[in-house]
């Protein structure tokens, strides 16, 4: 009879330390746009499983990618709202909301590996990250994804400012197409994801992206051409709820902190590994890449840099000048 009610009360112990376990692992849920096979897609999938073993449990990360829990211009608002509780985005996708955010996508403006190395833990991150809790969200990683792009066409190269001329184009947002426009380009902002469908239907009749993206997404059954610039640098940052992150305990804060950490130099890794495979990778499915010339990418960024400098002067203000001399600090 003791031996039941022994057996039993540790049943029931058991069972209370289950219930226990269960109320504080605490749910996050975490929202972005990129498909599976994108090398940053893969750092975030790791990134999720390092957070959870620094916290030991305390956070269950999960992760939705693809645009399959939240479409990738909602993401911003729906972590800011408390909806969900984390998101990843590209900087560009902050727009008119943080222009700020856009810096890196200046043509020609940070394209060395060496600044990116330095971003994490920069001034000018830390300014951006102020920035970013001003508009409701707190920074918890930065995933260097490119300085490498492609502008994809189909039946000839993008290689001078002329070939742009009357060509409606996929921008990456108001900052950047100012210098697509520049050059006689009339862009359409639109999110990764729907780039595919959009030249496959003639929406558009080129792109600007990443050079693994065009490898991942597949761009080379709708576009045959790709040139190879190093015409901007891209990232995807992850961002928390603040009333959310303020309620945890100091392990899954730490937990955050240092997993972020982890994840940048991982991203800064997988990124120049995919941009070192993806021109290859391209011409085995029967892309004609071209690599700009150093002359190329001058005469390009004769035109772009002007017209995004303006442009990105009048939505910053002061602030826009000081995040530019955080930067030149990096170089």
């Amino acid at each position: 009879m003791h031996r039941i009610k022994t057996t039993l009360a540790a049943t029931l112990l058991l069972s209370v330390s289950a219930v226990t376990m269960a109320q504080a692992e605490t749910a996050m849920r975490c929202s972005h746009q990129l498909p599976p096979a994108h090398h940053i897609a893969k750092v975030v999938d790791r990134w999720a499983a390092e957070v959870e073993t620094l916290s030991e449990g305390e956070l269950d990360v999960q992760v939705f990618g693809a645009d399959s829990l939240v479409k990738a211009n909602d993401n911003i608002l729906a972590v800011a709202k408390g909806d969900i509780e984390c998101a990843f985005s590209l900087n560009f996708q902050w727009g008119k909301t943080l222009p700020l955010m856009n810096v890196t996508v200046g043509p020609y403006t940070m394209s060395s590996i060496e600044a990116w190395k330095k971003w994490p833990t920069s001034e000018a991150a830390a300014f951006l990250e102020e920035k970013l809790a001003e508009k409701g969200v707190k920074n918890v990683a930065w995933m260097f994804q490119t300085n490498t792009s492609v502008f994809t066409s189909k039946g000839r190269a993008l290689v001078a400012p002329d070939d742009f001329k009357g060509l409606k184009m996929r921008g990456i947002g108001p900052a950047f197409d100012r210098g697509l426009t520049a050059m006689g380009a009339t862009t359409v902002s639109m999110p990764g994801s729907e780039v595919y469908q959009a030249l496959a239907t003639g929406v558009v009749d080129a792109a600007i992206t990443d050079v693994a993206a065009a490898y991942s997404r597949k761009y080379f059954e709708v576009q045959d051409h790709m040139t190879v610039v190093p015409v901007l640098a891209a990232y995807l940052h992850g961002y928390v709820t603040p009333s959310w992150y303020d309620g945890l305990s100091d392990k899954a804060k730490t937990a955050l902190d240092q997993a972020g950490e982890k994840a940048s130099q991982w991203a800064l890794e997988a990124s120049i590994a995919a941009a070192a495979d993806a021109p290859k990778q391209l011409e085995e499915k029967g892309v004609t890449v071209h690599i700009a010339t150093d002359e190329e990418n001058a005469a390009l960024k004769a035109v772009m840099q002007p017209a995004f400098a303006e442009g990105f002067a009048d939505e910053t203000g002061e602030d826009g000048k000081k995040l530019l001399d955080l930067i030149g600090k990096l170089q």
